[in-house]
């Protein structure tokens, strides 16, 4: 008998007990088969709607007919698989519902539905799915990209703050230093002014001084000559003692109110009141400056409300040859005649257009006045194609379209209709860190015509088209 149970070991192989951590646990799918203690499932079948430990799951890899079956991560949803109204096996989809049935589903509430199978509604979702994914990444990589961005601006900031803490905290010493070094001037200078006026005075009043101790001398004398009894000696003496020179100090001594140095002291104060001024305005400007780009400006309803209007004048060099430049080149006029200026490579050629001389970052803010039906007013980077590109209809300008009552903004070739009209005089505001640009109407109020909210990512320079009439001009005004 022992012999026999040796040879059918070697025959069977002998199976060691599975380890503990092979039976399932509370949040382990347990295999179906198993009695007893059960084993952790390593699949489900979606045919069987059975999971499976190792050891059972091995005739699905065995079998022929096993073989057909779908094997899937252990699941405990197995049962979802099932139609609850037939108790059958759900693998097709109702597309007319957005659904999962069952064979006896699609001959009977889902009769005449579009129904296809879930595999071929899957297939169909996976290249959705398949899209969606790739958009999803083409997202995650633009916002990587923009987080690379910002970092790189969060750290332009932090050393850019850095230095001008550093940098300021110098110019406030020295300024620091400076005043003091004027305080100790000045406290310098009325101790000097007070020891020579006081100086002055003491010896005024020792002289003082001593011209009363000698008439209260003289005094004496008279006093005793009043009681000389004798009055030849009296007359006698008279002439003698009562001779009285005159004060060398009587008339240089005029005593005003005792105020010295209140001059001093009020110019002190106006100079404390002046830089008082300056470091608000300073300070104002300061803020201005550190707010920009982060707090949005209200919408202006009037010129007044503008605070950044800048000079800008036409830069010839980028001219058509069909515009004139006047007005100390703030004024284009459409002439039939060439113009015959230099071959320049930044000149427009085929359009007749122009750029202004001056770049523009920061806030800015200036006026077109229109003389004919109208034109285009538009903002550009420099190097904008210039043989055959028209203002809006590439990425590196935005125009707006002017023609009597047709208005509309373009870039990039994407036309938006304005329902208001341009009028004859159209305002430019212009927050380069802020990608704000809006276009109004000037007239007694503004009416906002068009605004746009983007990116700039270079100096912008402004831009003027026309074509429609010879004669027609355009003109950058100047403004108070």
């Amino acid at each position: 008998m022992f012999a026999a149970l040796v040879e059918q070991l070697k025959t069977s192989g002998l199976q060691a007990a599975p380890a503990d951590h092979s039976y399932a646990g509370p949040e382990d799918v347990a295999c179906d088969v198993c009695t007893g203690r059960k084993l952790k499932a390593i699949k489900s079948c979606l045919m069987c709607l059975v999971s499976y430990c190792e050891e059972h799951v091995q005739p699905h890899y065995d079998v022929a007919q096993f073989k057909k079956h779908q094997l899937v991560e252990p699941s405990k949803k197995l049962h979802e698989n099932i139609c609850s109204r037939h108790d059958e096996v759900m693998k097709m989809f109702c597309r007319t519902d957005q659904q999962i049935i069952c064979y006896v589903c699609t001959v009977d509430e889902h009769k005449g539905h579009d129904i296809v199978s879930a595999a071929a509604e899957r297939r169909e979702k996976q290249k959705e799915l398949q899209v969606r994914r790739e958009d999803i990444q083409q997202r995650i990589q633009g916002r990587e990209k923009d987080v690379k961005l910002l970092q790189q601006q969060l750290e332009a900031i932090n050393v850019s703050a850095d230095k001008t803490v550093e940098d300021s905290e110098k110019i406030f010493s020295e300024l620091i230093r400076l005043v003091q070094k004027r305080s100790s001037e000045v406290k310098q200078q009325i101790r000097s002014q007070q020891e020579t006026e006081a100086s002055r005075v003491r010896e005024l009043q020792e002289k003082l001084e001593q011209e009363i101790t000698e008439l209260k001398r003289k005094d004496a004398e008279l006093k005793q000559l009043s009681h000389t009894e004798d009055h030849n000696q009296f007359v006698h003496n008279y002439q003698s003692v009562s001779a009285l020179s005159e004060s060398p100090h009587s008339s240089s001594v005029n005593v005003g109110p005792l105020r010295y140095f209140e001059d001093v002291t009020a110019a002190v104060s106006q100079l404390r009141d002046k830089l008082q001024d300056t470091l608000r305005d300073t300070w104002t400007n300061i803020s201005l400056r550190g707010t920009e780009g982060l707090l949005s400006e209200p919408e202006p309803e009037s010129r007044a409300d503008f605070r950044y209007s800048c000079e800008i004048t036409l830069d010839p060099n980028t001219a058509h040859r069909h515009m004139l430049l006047s007005e100390g080149n703030r004024k284009v006029t459409f002439m039939k005649q060439d113009q015959f200026y230099p071959d320049h490579p930044e000149r427009f050629t085929s359009y007749r257009q122009i750029l202004s001389k001056e770049s523009l970052t920061g806030r800015c803010y200036w006026e077109v006045k229109w003389e004919g039906p109208g034109g285009r007013v538009a903002v550009a980077y420099k190097d904008v194609y210039k043989k055959g590109s028209v203002f809006g209809f590439n990425d590196k300008s935005w125009s707006l379209i002017c023609y009597k009552n047709n208005n509309e903004f373009c870039h990039n070739s994407i036309r938006t209709p304005i329902s208001a009209c341009a009028g004859s005089r159209v305002g430019v505001y212009l927050d380069h860190r802020a990608g704000v640009l809006s276009f109004y109407r000037v007239s007694e109020t503004m009416t906002l015509l068009h605004k746009v909210q983007t990116s700039f990512t270079r100096p912008l320079h402004a831009g003027i088209g026309l074509w429609f009439n010879y004669g027609d001009t355009a003109e950058i005004c100047k403004l108070k």
